[in-house]
C-alpha cells in the first residue's frame, strides 16, 4: 500500500458547499446509515483507525498531511484552520477530521453466542447518553474487552459524540446491535449472563466465571424486563457512605443516618463489574 507523502508546501483549497453540507450531515444517524460513513476526529482517535484501516477522506491542515502519510486510496481534502473550525463538530478542532466506512454489521446469533460464549463480552440495554457509550467503550478497550453487544435502543455508536469519547478506543472493540433477549436465549445454559440490580449479590464476595455477558442498564430505569428475567447472577455493587448526618432529614441519607449518592453513572459501575471480573480471575489473592 503506498501513501501520500507531502515534500513541498501545499495550498489550501476551498471545500466546496455542497461538500460542506453533505459532511455536515453525517451527526444524523440517518444521514450515516445511508451514506454508509462515520466521522473522526483529532490526531488520536483518527490515527488510530488509520492503523487498522483505510479512511475514505481526511479532511486536514497542511500541517498535519506533511506529517502523516495517508494511503493512495484515500481522498484528501485540505483546508486551513477556519475551513476546518466550521465543519468541526467539536468545540476546539485538531487539525484533521476523516471519513471511514461503517463496517458491515453483524448478524448472525449463533455467530454471537459463540463469541460470549469464549471471552467476557459486555451488553448494554438503553444505554442512550454518547458520552457514556464512548466512555464504556474505552472502560471495555483497558480490560481487555473486545465485544460489546447493544440493544437497538442504545445509543448509535457511530455518533461523532460516541467516536470522540472513546479516544480511539473504536478501532479496537467491535460494537453489535441485537436483540438482548435472543442473543441471552442463543447462548449455552452453562454460559453466566451477569447484570447489576439492587437486590443482587455483593460484587465484591462473588465469584466470576472467565467467560459470560455482563449486563449494564439505562441510566435512569435500569435493566429492561426481558433482559432482567434472563440474568443468571445478580450483582450489587454497595456503597460506602462516611459522613454522618441527621436521620430522616433528606432522602438522600440511608437508614443508618449516613449520607450517601443514590445511584452511580453507568460508565463508572461498568468500570467497576469489569475491574472486579479482572481482579478475582487474575489477582484472586492479593496478598498472597
Amino acid at each position: 500500500m503506498s501513501c501520500h507523502q507531502f515534500a513541498v508546501p501545499l495550498h489550501p483549497q476551498m471545500i466546496s458547499k455542497n461538500r460542506f453540507k453533505a459532511i455536515r450531515q453525517l451527526e444524523n444517524k440517518k444521514s450515516r446509515r445511508e451514506k454508509g460513513l462515520f466521522v473522526t476526529e483529532g490526531p488520536k482517535v483518527v490515527g488510530d483507525l488509520l492503523e487498522i484501516e483505510n479512511a475514505v477522506t481526511v479532511i486536514a491542515t497542511e500541517q498535519w498531511l506533511r506529517l502523516h502519510p495517508v494511503s493512495d486510496e484515500t481522498e484528501i481534502i485540505v483546508v486551513n484552520d477556519e475551513e476546518l473550525r466550521r465543519l468541526s463538530f467539536l468545540q476546539h478542532p485538531q487539525q484533521v477530521m476523516a471519513l471511514f466506512n461503517i463496517p458491515a454489521p453483524l448478524t448472525d446469533i449463533d455467530a454471537m453466542a459463540e463469541i460470549v460464549s469464549c471471552r467476557l463480552c459486555i451488553a448494554l440495554d438503553g444505554v442512550r447518553d454518547p458520552g457514556n457509550l464512548g466512555t464504556i467503550i474505552r472502560i471495555a478497550d483497558w480490560f481487555g474487552i473486545d465485544t460489546i453487544f447493544c440493544s437497538e435502543d442504545t445509543a448509535d455508536v457511530y455518533s461523532p459524540k460516541v467516536i470522540q469519547a472513546t479516544m480511539g478506543s473504536i478501532a479496537r472493540v467491535k460494537v453489535v446491535y441485537v436483540n438482548l433477549p435472543e442473543l441471552m436465549d442463543a447462548l449455552p445454559k452453562d454460559v453466566p449472563v451477569y447484570g447489576t440490580v439492587l437486590d443482587g449479590e455483593n460484587i465484591y464476595q462473588t465469584k466470576f466465571h472467565d467467560t459470560g455477558l455482563l449486563v449494564m442498564g439505562n441510566e435512569g430505569k435500569g435493566i429492561s424486563s426481558d433482559v432482567l428475567s434472563r440474568l443468571t447472577k445478580k450483582l450489587f455493587i454497595p456503597n460506602f457512605p462516611t459522613q454522618r448526618v441527621v436521620a430522616n432529614v433528606d432522602d438522600s441519607f440511608n437508614a443508618n443516618g449516613l449520607s450517601k449518592a443514590d445511584s452511580l453513572n453507568v460508565a463508572i459501575a461498568t468500570a467497576i463489574a469489569c475491574s472486579e471480573f479482572r481482579r478475582t480471575l487474575h489477582f484472586p489473592n492479593p496478598s498472597q
